[in-house]
């Protein structure tokens, strides 16, 4: 099959790699017909993630078909659609009987395109299948669908929920990249009293508007005299951090009032100075974490009503075999205008789904 092989920092290629098979009988085999590329598959590239061994199939998220499972797979089976999740969990171990499938001890966690051959490919082997794979409604179209794999249950698990938004808060979104923007969208489910964007990219300071931000600004604008402005003085009551640079999580540090919360999101390559001088006097939540992807079957259920945005987060449509030229137009967001960028695509019968 091909798949987008990593052969170090700076160096990947599309390429003949063997067909996956069936390794444990907890696996399923999907036939990829819809994959995306994430800003940690950039950190990857970058040598952001040294633990990432040179002839690794990159990528965690996908959309396709079940073609063959493992003795023990009891919840899909050949021929189902499955969202595959970019969290793989084992559902026995401490951490996944409490929910935390991301820090799974099982052989899971995050594990496609980081420990083990991910899903930029043809096929992929999907570890713990029956609780790593998502059967998907035939109302749900594919390129909707492979953003529940990662950017929405990020943003909404370790933004959202993590800065424990509630109505009437000001919430303040550093980064609006893919992450960033989905956000801005969950945390309106919470009906926050305004939500604010910052970044450097105009392209994506007007996407942040068109999904529901009220105040956009240039983060190389200081954008802290504007949350200041708008909260009279106080800061933000959550601050999302969705970059992944020393910068950008300073700036937050900043925006948030007394008594408020920073959330993490980014995946940070350098370290970063944490001015406990200053913060240790003004009762500042600080989180960080790995998505679990618990809240996907919830997502999944609101996209299928209608009550998430999508594809208006996709401005490119690739093929499997664009794999390269997507990456190039991912990589240059600030010229490209690239938010998300989708490869595939298949058309599907909406009325071919069996019930779980």
């Amino acid at each position: 099959m091909k798949a987008l092989v990593f052969h170090g920092p700076g160096e990947s290629a599309w390429e003949d790699v063997a067909d996956p098979g069936l390794q444990d009988a907890t696996d399923a085999i999907v036939r990829v017909d819809t994959t995306t590329i994430c800003g940690t598959d950039l950190h990857i590239l970058k040598g952001d993630v040294p633990e990432v061994p040179p002839g690794t199939v990159l990528g965690h998220e996908a959309v396709g078909e079940v073609v063959e499972i493992g003795s023990d797979v009891r919840t899909v089976r050949p021929g189902d659609r499955v969202l595959v999740s970019c969290i793989t969990a084992c559902g026995r171990c401490r951490f996944c009987r409490d929910g935390a499938y991301g820090q799974c001890l099982g052989g899971g966690g995050w594990i496609l395109g980081h420990l083990i051959n991910g899903a930029q490919a043809e096929y992929v082997r999907v570890p713990h299948a029956d609780l790593s794979v998502h059967l998907l409604p035939g109302a749900v179209d594919s390129k909707d669908a492979v953003l529940l794999a990662d950017i929405f249950p990020t943003a909404y698990e370790v933004g959202v929920l993590n800065g424990c938004v509630r109505p009437g808060d000001t919430v303040a979104v550093v980064g609006a990249g893919p992450i960033g923007l989905a956000a801005i969208v969950a945390a309106q489910l919470y009906s926050p009293e305004r939500i604010i964007a910052v970044d450097l990219a105009p392209t994506r300071l007007d996407a942040a508007k068109r999904l529901g931000a009220d105040a956009v600004v240039d983060a190389m604008e200081e954008p802290e005299l504007l949350v200041a402005d708008l909260t009279e003085g106080l800061g933000a009551d959550v601050v999302v951090e969705a970059v992944g640079v020393p910068e950008s999580f300073e700036a937050c540090l900043r925006m948030v009032r007394p008594g408020g919360r920073v959330a993490n999101v980014g995946v940070h390559g350098k370290p970063v100075t944490l001015h406990l001088e200053e913060l240790w006097i003004k009762n500042v939540t600080i989180t960080t974490g790995l998505v679990d992807t618990y809240s996907t079957p919830i997502l999944l259920r609101m996209m299928a009503a209608g009550r998430l945005p999508g594809s208006s987060l996709v401005t490119h449509i690739f093929q499997l075999e664009q794999m390269e030229e997507a990456y190039d137009v991912f990589s240059r967001a600030a010229d490209t205008g690239a938010i998300k960028v989708v490869l595939g695509g298949q058309p599907h019968d909406v009325v071919s789904v069996r019930a779980a």
